[in-house]
């Protein structure tokens, strides 16, 4: 789910209700939010996710194509190393 929102002048944003409802927030209700390079992400804390399952044709799909030389496999650790440290591990 998608929705644009608009940021006030004191840096608030509103939740709409049907997500509010959908995540069973109230007033007081405690949120988690991180920041991943430009995006921010808001999360109920101890909420699962739980991931969908899709087919190795939609994961390719999903995925874009590889522009350069193989990586060594040393350079791909590193890089989700790197991926981790900016995130945060869960």
């Amino acid at each position: 789910m998608t929705i644009d929102i608009k940021l006030s002048s004191k840096g608030q944003i509103v939740i709409p209700k049907d997500v509010r409802d959908a995540l069973q927030l109230g007033t007081g209700s405690m949120l988690r939010l991180s920041q991943v390079g430009q995006q921010i992400i808001l999360e109920v804390p101890g909420a699962e996710t739980k991931r969908s399952k899709i087919s190795y044709d939609e994961f390719r799909r999903r995925m874009p194509l590889h522009v350069g030389p193989p990586a060594t496999l040393d350079e791909m650790r590193a890089a989700v190393d790197e991926m981790f440290s900016k995130r945060g591990r869960p």
